[in-house]
Parts: C-alpha cells; sequence; structure tokens
C-alpha cells in the first residue's frame, strides 16, 4: 500500500478541519473534491477572480449530500486581514491556493500580483499562526527557477526570476521560512509544474495551454505555439498535486525543519510540439472528422522559461509522493471531462 494510501484511511478514520483558498479555482476545486470524497469537514474561501461558481457546482454534483454538508464556503478575498483571521479559526490544515497565477497577467498587472499573491499570503500566515493552525501547505511554482539552466530543477538551486509572478512565490517561500524560524509555524511550500486536469479553464488571454488548445482544436480553430515549439515542460495531472498536498499536511517533518519545499510534477518533460501531437492524437481517436493540422508558430512570450523538469526526489523521501499519471496517462483520464466541457 502506497503512502497516499494509507493517508486516505487515516483520514477517513480521523477527519480534519481544512481550509481551502482558491477554493472555486482548478486545483482547489480538485482539492475540494478529493477531500470531502474523505468525509472531511471543509472550509472555501473564494472570489472568482480566476475561480469559477460552476466548478463548485460540478464538485457538488460529485460528491453526496452528506458530503456536501461537510463544506461551508464564504465568498472573500484574502487580501482583507479580518476575512483570513475568520476563516482561520478552528481549522487544522490550510492548504492555500489563492493566487493569480500567470506569468503574462503578472508582467501586465505586476501591483495586482503583487497584492494577492504576496499581501494575501503573508495575512493567511498571520491568521494561521494566531489561529494555532497545525500546517500550512501552499502553492509555489517552478517559476522560481528563474534563469537556472540547469535539468533536472533540484529544490536548492535557483535563479533569478523571470517575471513578477516568479518574485511573488520566491517571497512567499522565504515568508513562510521566516514565519516557521520566528513563530514556529509549520509549513510546506509545493513547486507545482504546470499542472492540467479538469476544472481547468480554457478562456481569456492567460488560459493555460492544454485546455486552451484542446478547445481550439474541437472548434477546429488554429493552435498557436509562442517560439519554435521546442520548449519543454514537465506536465503534472492536477491528481498528482492533489496527492502532493495532503502528504504535505500530514508528513512527519523533522522537529528542526519547520518548513520545507517540494518539487511536484511528475519528472518527465514533453515540448510544446509533442504535446500538439498527443492532444491533436487523443482527439482524433475520439473524433476522426476533426482535422489533422499543424500549429502556427509566432514569437516567444516574454518572461517564459524554456525549459523545464524536476527533481521529485525530496517530495518522495520527505512526503511519500509517487507521481502516478505520466502525460499521456493524464490526457486520456482528463480528456472526456475537456471534450464535454471545452468543445
Amino acid at each position: 500500500m502506497t503512502a497516499y494510501e494509507n493517508l486516505q484511511n487515516a483520514l477517513r478514520a480521523a477527519p480534519r478541519t481544512w481550509l481551502v483558498t482558491g477554493v472555486a479555482g482548478f486545483i482547489g476545486s480538485n482539492l475540494l473534491e478529493t477531500v470531502l470524497k474523505l468525509d472531511q469537514r471543509v472550509v472555501g474561501v473564494d472570489n472568482f477572480t480566476t475561480g469559477h461558481r460552476r466548478n463548485l457546482d460540478e464538485v457538488r454534483g460529485l460528491v453526496s449530500a452528506k458530503q456536501w454538508e461537510r463544506f461551508r464556503f464564504e465568498e472573500g478575498d484574502i487580501r482583507d486581514t479580518p476575512t483570513c483571521g475568520r476563516l482561520c479559526a478552528g481549522v487544522d490544515f490550510v492548504l492555500h491556493q489563492a493566487a493569480l497565477g500567470s506569468v503574462p497577467r503578472s508582467m501586465a498587472e505586476p501591483v495586482l500580483a503583487h497584492e494577492i499573491n504576496v499581501t494575501g499570503f503573508l495575512n493567511m500566515l498571520v491568521a494561521a499562526r494566531d489561529a494555532c493552525v497545525r500546517r500550512v501547505v501552499y502553492a509555489s511554482s517552478s517559476a522560481v527557477y528563474g534563469d537556472n539552466p540547469d535539468l533536472p530543477k533540484i529544490e536548492d538551486h535557483i535563479g533569478q526570476p523571470l517575471s513578477p509572478y516568479a518574485a511573488t512565490k520566491l517571497m512567499n517561500e522565504l515568508y513562510a521560512g521566516t514565519f516557521a524560524r520566528a513563530f514556529g509555524l509549520e509549513s510546506v511550500g509545493l513547486r507545482y509544474f504546470n499542472v492540467f486536469g479538469p476544472r481547468q479553464d480554457p478562456e481569456g488571454d492567460y488560459a493555460a495551454v492544454i485546455p486552451k488548445w484542446i478547445a481550439s482544436l474541437l472548434r477546429r480553430e488554429p493552435v498557436f505555439i509562442n517560439g519554435d515549439g521546442e520548449t519543454s515542460r514537465d506536465f503534472c495531472f492536477v491528481q498528482d498535486v492533489v496527492q502532493a498536498n495532503l502528504l504535505a499536511a500530514l508528513a512527519v517533518m523533522d522537529g528542526s525543519a519547520r518548513h520545507c519545499v517540494c518539487n511536484v510534477a511528475f519528472g518527465q518533460r514533453t515540448t510544446l510540439n509533442q504535446l500538439f501531437q498527443h492532444l491533436q492524437s487523443a482527439l482524433r481517436r475520439r473524433d476522426d472528422s476533426l482535422p489533422d493540422t499543424k500549429p502556427v508558430y509566432r514569437e516567444f512570450r516574454p518572461g517564459d522559461v524554456r525549459h523545464s523538469l524536476a527533481d521529485v526526489s525530496r517530495a518522495g523521501r520527505l512526503l511519500g509522493y509517487t507521481p502516478a499519471h505520466p502525460i499521456g496517462q493524464g490526457l486520456e483520464a482528463a480528456m472526456d471531462w475537456y471534450c464535454r466541457y471545452l468543445g
């Protein structure tokens, strides 16, 4: 039995109370679904800047009525200090996902990115400390590796941030480490690498590449690739991210190390050209009337990292994390949802 399977059994036997920030977002709603299915008590907050009510409605349809009754939602903003304090009261663990999670949007609106990603995060740390929360697990990002060209990416070797978004995530790690040393607040930062899966938003200028491309292919619209297509990413299925969050919340930490940072990815590199072929092949297997098309190449996007590949050994060692979904398997698991909602 894996560490994650053991954890799920332990949670069913002894339910906890969880706060999920950004609960109506892509990752937040997937966390909500899993934690409710484990019969946990959940408090959720979202201001719908990037989250959607439809995600909460979808989760409600996937859990039992009794499980849904264990969920309390508050529409609110983590930039508001009293809101954060109220939400943390009586909570065991905080899963902090709320963020303005977009490199290009942070380039266009750096002040807003700082207010949400840094000030909002600091508010949550203060509230968690004051409420004696057992541990905060928060979303960091592979963007913190910046201009360091080394592959694979190892947690202790980062470069200079290439975007305001990356700078905000690095600041989160600095603040979390400081709160661990100064106040004893336990925390785990999870550096996500290109997460994909159900409920990922395909719309808008800042949409993630996988749902955006799938929507374009289904609608027989051009797919645009920034650069030559040889840019590579370590794509991570959202259920592996859920696994990492729950393991991080309950992992036994060395008493002298109240804060750590771990990569969360699959540990496999895929170029954008390969990704396009994966998506087109998967869709045409479902609908052979879809045309066999070629992507349209355009200029590289400012602030983008050229290559990304994670070393996930620390997460395995400290958390018991074992990613279970290579990109092909993850896409197959998510494709029915993509086709149903993005076509």
